[in-house]
């Protein structure tokens, strides 16, 4: 599992104006940039409706079984997944080794439109995360070692 960049309090804002931006261009319902082991990095938009957390988890173990599917038919890269529903659809796309970005639309959201402004968001996304990762290229956070039930080693609050 690739470490992710240690992001800071200005990558999430980055994020989350990239997201915000995806979001008004496409009227999707909520999108999420997880780690491609399923934990929530940043998300915009309704979250009332869905439980993001368990969302995150399976959107990755979908794309990343997709993945291995694609290796099964000679497929070098298979980057994206799309489940369609009666009144909600599902969109992942890859954004970088570290990441994907997920898409919750209402199902008269055409996905063609999610796709095309997906891939101007994808663009965005990795690049903050590029820079994230030159800012310090030896530190970083592999999220599978997280410890869910005392996460202080990790997260520390910020001083006033």
């Amino acid at each position: 599992m690739a470490t992710l960049p240690q992001l800071i309090e200005e990558d999430v804002q980055r994020l989350n104006e990239t997201l915000q931006q995806f979001l008004t261009q496409t009227e999707a319902t909520s999108a999420l940039i997880i780690d491609k082991g399923g934990f929530l990095l940043a998300h915009q938009g309704d979250a009332s409706q869905f439980d993001l957390t368990t969302i995150g988890a399976l959107a990755s173990g979908a794309f990343m079984a997709n993945q291995t599917i694609a290796g099964l038919v000679n497929e070098s890269n298979f980057n994206s997944i799309y489940q369609q529903g009666e009144k909600f659809s599902m969109f992942a796309i890859n954004v970088d080794e570290y990441c994907l970005l997920v898409v919750i639309f209402l199902s008269q959201v055409g996905v063609g439109v999610v796709k095309f402004y997906a891939a101007a968001a994808v663009k965005q996304i990795a690049r903050h995360m590029a820079a994230a990762q030159a800012r310090d290229p030896g530190a970083g956070l592999d999220l599978s070692v997280l410890n869910t039930a005392n996460p202080q080693e990790l997260f520390h609050k910020k001083a006033a």
